[in-house]
């Protein structure tokens, strides 16, 4: 058993999974978080409810030694349906037959995490309990209690896990040779609802992930177990048509029924909803190191905030967690060499997510409803199915392939592009797309670039 003894700061899905991983190591854990506990509360406090766990969320899990159980309270999401401004659905499958993206809640993926926690015996979880202050030199750190009370807790190391607006992160703005970036969308969001029927089922087919794309801006629904679906509006924070602009009841009924008029009689009070809250803005957030003086360390949000258009947020973090769980064994337990390969492997990585996320955008919002985008896509996955050892999507590099590093998806990807852009560029692809010499020409060049 290790002797040594860790704080975790920050008590999400990332946080808890960590705290597991070390624990199963051998480590002392003491796991901290501001909020309340929601086991308790029954009210998860986070601000985004529902996300999508992909291959590479499941791996992590499987790789800690987490049961897959978890999956019990998860719909799959085999594809896309895709909402026109005419009320037409289209269907875009996320990959090959049987693969799916998983809806999940967060706090309910949150609480099992939890539950698992507060089975091992080398965890010791405290709620309520705010971060204040960090000493970087010993990893001892401040936590702010009930009444105003002040606890210092001593640890050989420490974990900052406390989200997209860390604390130990502001702190360490502070130290030498620290870089840091955050950049705001030009879209804040919204979250909606969409009901059950009365009967507990869902008004929306279950099993995939609506979008209305509307070009520069965009509605989806992602579905709950209960029935229900949440829902998410993305529009731009200032401009025509803007969170901003869009002030009075009128001029919000005219953007919803113009907008989504298929949506609106699913739409739990929507324009009521919109008029009542505040829109949340969407930021990426990039630091350099990741680790500092070999004794505090940032993971998930913390080190990478990216933006929710690849479903990769809580993925990437626990991807985090998995790779720390290989490098601890790989080095024995020699944290000085641990941190620096953990930032050095997982840097470049968080990185190509936050650019592929924000790309992707663009592919939600507006390409997903252009019938030559969709034609594209199926031509690729049409030569992926014939050649899969040279061809994988991008979205399935990303999505199904957790053996791929982002980085090399985000690589591969940029040759695809440009590949496919030459295909599509042929003559008459749109009637002649299934014709044997379109796969032969895609043949050529790609293998000629892989």
């Amino acid at each position: 058993m290790q002797e040594k003894t860790f704080t975790v700061a920050g008590g999400g899905p990332v946080g808890t999974l960590l705290a597991i991983s070390l624990a199963r190591h051998g480590y002392k854990v003491g796991l901290f978080e501001g909020r309340p506990d929601s086991r308790q509360t029954s009210i998860y406090q986070g601000r985004s409810i529902n996300i999508a766990l992909s291959d590479r969320g499941w791996t992590s899990l499987e790789k800690i030694g987490i049961s897959s159980d978890i999956k019990a309270d998860a719909i799959p999401m085999y594809h896309r349906a895709i909402h026109g401004i005419d009320s037409e659905i289209t269907r875009l499958p996320y990959g090959k037959q049987g693969d799916a993206i998983w809806s999940v809640s967060r706090g309910g993926i949150n609480e099992r995490l939890l539950d698992i926690a507060d089975a091992e015996p080398n965890i010791s979880t405290h709620f309520e309990q705010r971060l204040v202050n960090v000493d970087f030199a010993t990893a001892s750190a401040v936590f702010l209690a009930e009444g105003e009370r002040e606890i210092t807790v001593d640890a050989d190391y420490l974990f900052g896990a406390d989200g997209a607006n860390s604390k130990v992160r502001r702190l360490a703005h502070n130290l030498p040779r620290f870089s840091y970036s955050q950049t705001y969308m030009p879209q804040s969001y919204i979250e909606l609802n969409i009901p059950a029927n009365a009967d507990g089922s869902h008004k929306l087919e279950r099993n995939a992930l609506h979008i209305w794309p509307r070009k520069d801006f965009m509605l989806i629904a992602l579905p709950n177990t209960d029935g229900t679906f949440t829902c998410t509006l993305f529009l731009n924070y200032s401009g025509d048509p803007s969170f901003e602009r869009l002030r009075e009841r009128p001029d919000v009924e005219a953007f919803f029924e113009a907008n989504f008029p298929d949506a609106m009689v699913y739409l739990e009070r929507p324009v009521d909803v919109f008029m009542e809250k505040t829109a949340a803005p969407l930021f990426l957030v990039q630091v350099f190191p990741w680790s500092f003086n070999r004794k505090v360390a940032l993971i998930g949000d913390a080190a990478h905030a990216i933006v929710p258009f690849y479903g990769q947020g809580m993925n990437c973090g626990f991807e985090d967690c998995a790779e720390l769980h290989s490098l601890i064994s790989k080095y024995d337990h020699n944290w000085d060499k641990i941190f620096p390969a953990y930032e050095n492997a997982r840097k470049p990585n968080g990185d190509a997510i936050a650019e592929l996320s924000k790309r992707n955008f663009v592919e939600m919002s507006d390409l997903s409803g252009d019938p030559m985008f969709q034609l594209r896509k199926k031509i690729e996955a049409k030569f992926h199915e014939a050649h899969p050892d040279i061809w994988t999507p991008l979205y399935s590099m990303v999505t199904f392939s957790p053996e791929v590093p982002y980085s090399e998806a985000l690589r591969v990807g940029d040759v695809q592009k440009q590949i496919m852009d030459q295909i599509m560029q042929l003559p008459e692809i749109d009637s002649d797309w299934d014709e044997p010499y379109v796969m032969d020409q895609l043949y050529k060049l790609a293998t000629a670039h892989f």
